[in-house]
């Protein structure tokens, strides 16, 4: 494993009716979900490091912090980017921000662990 703080990746979605709140079921208007930026932001996490890792390693989330800040409608183009800015041992830290074309719509912080594939998958199927 070899990362360091200033990794980045960005995402860009267009929103569809698949990613609004009253689809995924955390609200009842046609918006981007929150549920659906936060999975944005973590697949963001995943793409700025997945080629800096091992062989058989993986990271998986531990701690999210999000605020959605503003309503995304259908049709919107939403960017999130991310950047890795700690790395502690096998714990990475990173800052996210999400735009439309009018406004800041989220931001927040999530925290990755890198693991052994292998043996985190065999810890759950016990």
């Amino acid at each position: 494993m070899t990362l360091v703080p200033g990794l980045r990746a960005q995402l860009l979605l267009v929103v569809e009716m698949d990613d609004t709140a009253k689809k995924i079921g955390s609200g009842d208007v046609p918006v981007l979900a929150t549920p659906r930026l936060l999975a944005l932001a973590e697949t963001a996490t995943v793409r700025a490091i997945e080629r800096h890792l091992a062989p058989g390693e993986t990271s998986v989330g531990t701690r999210v912090e999000l605020e959605h800040l503003a309503a995304s409608p259908l049709g919107a183009h939403v960017q999130v980017g991310v950047e890795l800015t700690e790395v502690d041992g096998r714990r990475l830290v990173f800052a996210f921000e999400a735009h439309d074309k009018h406004a800041v719509v989220g931001r927040g912080s999530i925290e990755r662990v890198v693991v052994d594939r292998a043996k985190f998958i065999s810890r759950t199927t016990r």
